[in-house]
């Protein structure tokens, strides 16, 4: 039998807690800079660029473009969500590239501006305009492109949203055409098969002002959902299943000529692989997934690549890391974690976006964030000197893309091109 005495067991506890010690140690994640970085580095100095700079690779986009084209079953339709791609040059570039004429838009702002700029441009609000925004772009829209707002469908959520827009109609002298928005288990409003909608959709027929242009269905939840026990397989029957009860609802008021006309919208950038044949929506919308920002990484996304890049000049290399004030625990630090052995300070920051190139670039928590100067630490291979340039990849594109002023277009080794961006807004 052992016998365990009190200093043995002392001692292999200590030798336990190093050990794991050990193991938490982080590793040098510095090395080389990616050719790829180094080519749109140098493409940027060739253009002139000295700030920071939201960058689109065409080819890559366009890989991209053509991906999901690929998994889009006969007889799909797409829309460009615009508020994930926020540029008329973007948004033009994909229209070509897709032959697509349809887009989800989702503010005054923005829908004013592509009227005016893709008046032809069928347009799907993503989320429902107070009616006071919706009356402000019949006062505010010119003349000469009137006729833009009979491609608008109006997004509605309840009945009391639906009986606004019928008063609205009624005060502009404008016909409108109705989409109602489905709650098709993301529970963030939108209706389901019953009475009300029954009535939304009664409302709808017996107002010669209102059409019924189709239902929006949105799923982003999805992708979330764990596959252990079917929960995710579960969610996806029920977004289908609840969307069929709507559409058989609206069937039995409108009747089938009317149904075979509507759009039946559905998805986004998480989900729209998901929808492998038309029984329930005829398109799919999608955006972000064509830039693919950091939020995107998942596996129904995978074929997709990383598209877009913010670029920020070094306005400062150190070549050891020293903490204001804990200038004492600087060497400890630097041993305990090597990543923290150097510094750079970029041209602005505080980004929703993380840091790629050069490797193993890190914020420090320490420091804190900086919209002006942002902190970052890097390994002791890091080789970066000021004026060349940091690259992170964005979490999302619908806010970050609006920071940086014209996306600079990558293609074949240069800057090609300048898309303007929208004006910021909500």
């Amino acid at each position: 039998m052992i016998e365990f005495s009190r200093r043995n067991v002392i001692l292999g506890g200590a030798a336990l807690v190093g050990v794991t010690a050990l193991m938490m140690k982080p590793g040098d994640k510095s090395g080389p800079r990616d050719a790829y970085f180094l080519d749109v580095q140098k493409a940027l100095t060739a253009a002139g660029i000295a700030q920071p700079t939201m960058v689109v690779d065409k080819a890559r986009l366009d890989a991209n473009i053509d991906t999901l084209k690929g998994f889009l079953p006969a007889g799909m339709g797409y829309r460009i969500v615009a508020k994930s791609l926020p540029s008329l040059g973007l948004i033009r570039h994909i229209r070509e590239r897709t032959g697509t004429d349809r887009l989800m838009t989702f503010n005054l702002p923005m829908l004013l501006e592509i009227s005016q700029a893709m008046p032809e441009a069928s347009q799907l609000l993503g989320k429902p305009l107070p009616v006071m925004a919706a009356r402000h772009y019949f006062e505010q829209l010119p003349a000469d492109v009137a006729a833009a707002a009979d491609n608008i469908q109006w997004l509605v959520d309840t009945p009391e949203r639906l009986a606004q827009y019928a008063a609205l109609a009624d005060q502009v002298g404008r016909d409108l055409n109705i989409n109602i928005e489905l709650d098709v288990g993301l529970h963030r409003g939108g209706m389901v098969a019953g009475a009300d909608l029954k009535g939304m959709l009664e409302a709808i027929a017996a107002n010669p002002r209102l059409t019924f242009a189709g239902f929006m269905g949105y799923d982003p939840h999805i992708p979330s959902l764990p596959t252990a026990m079917g929960w995710r397989e579960r969610a996806m029957k029920g977004v289908r299943k609840g969307y069929a009860a709507a559409l058989a609802q609206a069937g039995e008021v409108f009747g089938a000529d009317v149904m075979a006309g509507i759009t039946r919208n559905a998805a986004g950038s998480p989900t729209y692989r998901t929808y492998q044949d038309t029984e329930i929506a005829s398109e799919v919308s999608a955006g972000s997934c064509l830039v693919k920002p950091t939020h995107f990484d998942t596996e129904l996304l995978e074929p997709h690549v990383p598209a877009s890049f913010i670029a920020t000049p070094v306005i400062k290399a150190m070549p050891v890391t020293h903490m204001p004030g804990l200038e004492f625990a600087d060497g400890a630090t630097r041993a305990w974690n090597p990543n923290a052995s150097k510094t750079v300070f970029i041209y602005g920051g505080n980004w929703l976006a993380d840091p790629v190139d050069p490797p193993g670039l890190a914020y420090n928590k320490t420091f804190g964030r900086s919209s002006n100067q942002e902190m970052l630490n890097g390994g002791p291979e890091l080789e970066i000197s000021p004026d060349e340039f940091v690259f992170l990849r964005p979490h999302q594109s619908e806010a970050v893309f609006l920071q940086f002023g014209d996306i600079a277009v990558y293609e074949n080794g240069a800057i090609t091109e300048r898309w303007p961006v929208f004006d910021y807004s909500a």
